[in-house]
């Protein structure tokens, strides 16, 4: 007898959608008879092509057909509870209320089980002291000390999260305490869950904008240079216009790689490119 494949693990995902659709290939693996009609009346639904559309992104699910859904995959209570965060997640739309649904996921036990390192990845991109600690990790003068880390960075964090980011650090790999205690940065791959890939992007951004704002009114303007050109260029230069952009940004990160072994500061260098107006149309301009 050919033995029966494992139910998809519920904590090892971040999209309710797609183990849906990997339950249901599951569901039939074990039983060809199950249908999609079969399924709604579990869930209690009328529509037996409701699973399918939920699957495919084309319908949501409320309050009640969660419920339904809950019960006809015979998910426990905190099977239950996971799922139903899950579709927060999908449904929310607001970053802060996306972050903090995140947070919820993250700190369940079985999901740090099944996928600690892309949550801890997350949070290295979410926050702007990670990468900066990370940085700082690359001077003579370093110390892992969570006390020393809080009052250098600019501004200054709490202990807590000092070590709370340190932790992080050595969790993904990205420093190294050596035999003798000395502690130096490695070169690894950042994973992060592509469900929530664009919210990390947007936290780390919008922490280093929040730096670069209060920087203006800061104490050492010898050590900043802010400057912004407001230009107009045509459309169908935007590509050129980005990977000029982005080459820039390799030739600064070539030259301060090189002086690493003289480093005693850490710096962050912001570059935005965005539209300030409509594409304008021949009609419009006439």
């Amino acid at each position: 007898m050919t033995p029966q494949p494992d139910r998809p693990d519920l904590f090892s995902y971040l999209d309710h959608r797609k183990w849906l659709s990997d339950w249901f290939d599951w569901k039939k693996a074990c039983n060809p008879r199950f249908s999609h009609r079969m399924f709604a009346r579990l869930a209690g639904q009328r529509s037996p092509s409701l699973l399918l559309l939920v699957c495919q992104g084309k319908r949501n699910l409320t309050a009640a057909s969660m419920e339904g859904f809950i019960k006809a995959t015979g998910l426990n209570d905190e099977e239950a509870r996971f799922f139903r965060l899950l579709v927060e997640l999908d449904g929310a739309d607001a970053t802060e209320d996306r972050n903090l649904v995140f947070e919820r996921i993250a700190g369940t036990q079985r999901f740090q089980a099944a996928r600690k390192l892309e949550g801890e990845s997350f949070r290295y991109l979410s926050s702007w002291y990670l990468p900066a600690i990370r940085e700082l990790a690359t001077l003579n003068s370093f110390r892992a000390d969570p006390d020393w880390i809080a009052r250098t960075l600019h501004p200054p964090i709490s202990r807590k999260d000092a070590q709370a980011a340190l932790d992080t650090l050595f969790t993904l790999g990205l420093l190294v305490r050596r035999k003798d205690g000395a502690v130096h940065v490695a070169e690894v791959t950042i994973a992060t869950p592509h469900e929530v890939a664009g919210l990390a992007a947007h936290n780390y951004h919008q922490g280093m904008i929040d730096r670069a704002r209060a920087s203006i009114g800061g104490s050492h303007p010898d050590q900043r240079h802010l400057g912004a050109v407001t230009v107009a260029v045509p459309s169908k230069d935007i590509a050129e216009l980005k990977a000029e952009v982005a080459s820039f940004l390799e030739r600064f990160l070539d030259r301060c790689d090189r002086r690493i072994p003289d480093a005693d500061q850490v710096f962050q260098l912001n570059v935005q490119l965005f539209p300030l107006s409509a594409v304008a149309t021949q009609k419009e301009t006439a």
